[in-house]
């Protein structure tokens, strides 16, 4: 082999070497570099945990997010979401819809509850939760989400029970009694998780159901009852109706009685009215009469009294004036001289 050759393949040679030491150096890099270290998410916090050494064991301080190293072999990162966690007792998944919160949704089945009355009532209930104290929760009850059945699910399923068991069946119907049984198991398990480092922020009471002996009870009761508010009902409309009735007929008679009255009144009225019409008119018939007899008897008085025959003749005088001709008798019986005026005087 030529001298040219043998440089140009040893240069490949060591070409060759020099990437495959990158290659080796980058991969136990990246190697290292994963195993010992741990992204803390924004949602999360951790607890660390030394395995062997001076200080070996749980370490009471929170990590918060970022990246940690971790030297393999010798601590541990215990992890915890700090954002809001759900537990779903609820039998039918797909009546819940929780969206985008998956990791942090659990579901398992509703909670079955003895009433005092003896019948099985169903209950779905959503318990909303925080992590609080992760050092707490990992050393009373472990790592990872063993609090989830080992803490929240059991104290639930315990203190729904305990307030909700002294019910009767057909108190889940009466609100007060349904949601002061709900508050007192809140009350309840809010107290108890605190001792876990964890904190309740809602316990919901969603749904209930009967089981199916008594949900063809309550239906047929509830049926009767509806019946039985029916028939009331009717009847106090019957009632209600009469009395309207009543007093329909009660008014009708008093305003024909008030119009009875009134057109009496208006008759009473008019005939007042007309009587003292009518004795105004006899009493001024009766004035005018008086004032004419008085008027004719001075007048009579007048004619009969001293003197009397003088005026007599002046007025007959007066008509007799600017007179021309008279003829009258002047013989026989009741003749009479117009010129003789003593005698025509005296005659009257």
């Amino acid at each position: 082999m030529s001298e040219a050759p043998r440089v140009r393949l040893q240069r490949s040679v060591v070409g060759l070497g020099t990437l495959a030491a990158v290659g080796a150096v980058l991969f136990i890099g990246a190697s290292a570099y994963f195993s010992m270290t741990r992204y803390i998410a924004p949602d999360e916090f951790a607890i660390r945990q030394v395995n062997f050494g001076p200080g070996k064991g749980v370490q009471n301080t929170i990590i918060g997010p970022g990246l940690q190293v971790v030297i393999p072999g010798y601590e541990r990162l215990h992890v915890f979401p700090r954002d809001l966690q759900v537990l779903d007792l609820n039998t039918n998944d797909e009546s819940v819809s929780h969206g985008d919160i998956d990791e942090d949704y659990t579901r398992v089945d509703a909670i079955r509850i003895q009433t005092s009355d003896g019948f099985q009532v169903t209950v779905d209930v959503t318990v909303m939760y925080r992590v609080t104290d992760p050092y707490l929760v990992l050393t009373r009850v472990g790592p990872g989400k063993l609090y989830e059945d080992s803490v929240v699910r059991k104290f639930a399923d315990q203190f729904l029970r305990k307030s909700f068991g002294p019910l009767a069946a057909e108190d889940f119907y009466v609100d007060w009694k349904r949601m002061e049984a709900e508050k007192v198991a809140r009350d309840d398990l809010t107290k108890e998780l605190a001792t876990w480092g964890l904190t309740v922020w809602g316990v919901v009471v969603r749904d209930y159901a009967y089981d199916e002996r008594f949900q063809h009870q309550i239906e047929a009761r509830k049926i009767a009852d509806q019946r039985t508010y029916k028939n009331q009902a009717e009847t106090l409309r019957e009632q209600r109706l009469q009395e309207k009735n009543t007093k329909v007929a009660n008014m009708q008679r008093q305003v024909e009685q008030l119009r009875g009255e009134g057109d009496l009144a208006v008759r009473r009225l008019k005939a007042d009215a007309d009587l003292y019409h009518r004795e105004q008119v006899a009493m001024g018939s009766r004035a005018v009469a008086l004032a004419q007899a008085d008027s004719a008897r001075m007048e009579r008085d007048a004619l009969e009294s001293a003197g009397a025959s003088n005026i007599v003749g002046l007025e007959m005088a007066e008509a007799l004036r600017g007179t021309q001709v008279i003829v009258i008798s002047t013989t026989g019986p009741g003749a009479t001289n117009p010129l003789e005026l003593d005698k025509l005087v005296g005659g009257w």
